[in-house]
């Protein structure tokens, strides 16, 4: 049989009117066009659609369109933040320190790109969660120091689905020079996005999270700010000279249209959540099952849970008929226990035991229930082998 799909978190299915709005913008009957062929019907009308789409993302988040900057994804636009801030304030004093505020429970997208630029001399502090999985405004500020000129935190965790209070940071950096970079990947479509309340002059997002296409996504720039930003791809100057590459305007329009429904669809959240404990109810009466990260504190998609008394990965591959993960997608490679459990204080056994279910917009009462009961049967033979 399919597996009962609860991997929300790593990948959304498209939506069925956003790949409609997509195809519409593929073959020669539609708009096909290059959106910078601007000598032509053909072209113009790729632009307006790619403007609009533009248009819409930048309403989702309470921006301008002319903030927002298209990307193939949150990747990219943590690598374009992250890189461009770091060589905009060297091109500044190429012999100034440099400091950057991260946390342990980043997305590997920040890590390895903050790793990196650690190595070419810049000094990043990485700030510990609490044992709920939270990073509070208050490590923030005892981690400031004058040099600092960048702070990249996430909106909503990945794996645990805890929620940061970024507009409480925000107010802080308001205060200082440093630039307040979000990963915002989680949290659209899921919380609140509002950068302008969040003050935040940098904002990361991906449009196959929110039921719209892979491979494209978008970096909000915050308009005064876009002067200490470095591009990271050269050739053609598009997006204002901070990200080259002909645009995919099937991408940006089912980005656009995927981002709008989001906002619409705010309802289910009320519903999603509820399905959520329904799922935590159930699970909590085997025994021996810790939940990670805060109970209130968190997105109403996200169930992280560890389970006492088995193995790990032969529990993940005995849940042949759920389709859950054990941590994040771009971690899954890996045997070692999520290295966000083990921020938490989870015991190694505890850590590898650890499942991630994430629920969404297609998700039904008898999705969560056959769940309960086929994690309920695996878990129970496993106990007692």
């Amino acid at each position: 049989m399919t597996p009962v799909y609860f991997d929300y978190a790593a990948t959304t299915p498209v939506d069925a009117r956003v790949a409609d709005a997509m195809m519409g913008c593929l073959t020669q009957t539609g708009n096909f066009g290059n959106p910078a062929s601007r000598s032509h019907r053909y072209g113009w009308q790729a632009e307006q659609a790619v403007e609009q789409a533009r248009r819409q993302v930048a309403d989702a988040i309470h921006a301008d369109a002319r903030q927002i900057v298209w990307t193939s994804g949150a990747t990219e636009s943590n690598n374009l933040a992250i890189k461009g801030v770091v060589e905009a304030c060297r091109q500044q004093d190429a012999h100034a320190p440099l400091h950057i505020i991260t946390s342990t429970i980043e997305h590997k997208a920040v890590l390895d790109t903050c790793a990196v630029v650690q190595k070419a001399g810049v000094d990043v502090t990485y700030l510990a969660p609490d044992a709920d999985g939270l990073i509070h405004v208050e490590q923030v500020q005892a981690a400031l120091q004058p040099h600092t000129c960048l702070v990249s935190l996430m909106a909503v965790n990945n794996e645990l689905g805890t929620i940061t209070d970024i507009a409480a940071i925000g107010a802080l950096l308001s205060k200082h020079d440093a630039l307040l970079h979000v990963d915002a990947a989680q949290a659209l479509g899921k919380v609140t996005v509002n950068v302008a309340q969040w003050q935040a002059d940098l904002v990361s997002l991906s449009a196959h999270k929110v039921y719209g296409p892979k491979g494209v996504g978008a970096l909000y720039v915050k308009r005064e700010q876009q002067h200490r930003l470095v591009a990271q791809m050269h050739g053609g100057g598009h997006e204002r000279g901070l990200r080259s590459g002909t645009l995919a305007t099937h991408q940006l329009v089912g980005f656009g249209l995927a981002a709008e429904l989001a906002q619409q669809e705010h309802a289910e959240q009320t519903r999603i959540t509820a399905l959520r404990d329904q799922l935590w109810q159930g699970l909590q009466a085997l025994g021996g099952v810790y939940l990670n990260g805060h109970l209130q504190r968190r997105v109403g998609h996200h169930l992280n849970v560890s389970f006492a008394g088995v193995d790990g990965e032969i529990l993940l591959a005995s849940l042949a008929k759920v389709a859950v993960s054990s941590g994040s997608a771009c971690n899954s490679a890996t045997v070692a226990p999520s290295y966000v459990l083990k921020a938490l204080g989870r015991s190694d056994d505890l850590a590898h035991a650890g499942l991630r279910f994430s629920l969404g917009r297609f998700t039904q009462a008898e999705d969560v229930e056959f769940a309960i009961q086929e994690v309920t049967r695996v878990v129970t033979g496993l106990r007692r082998n």
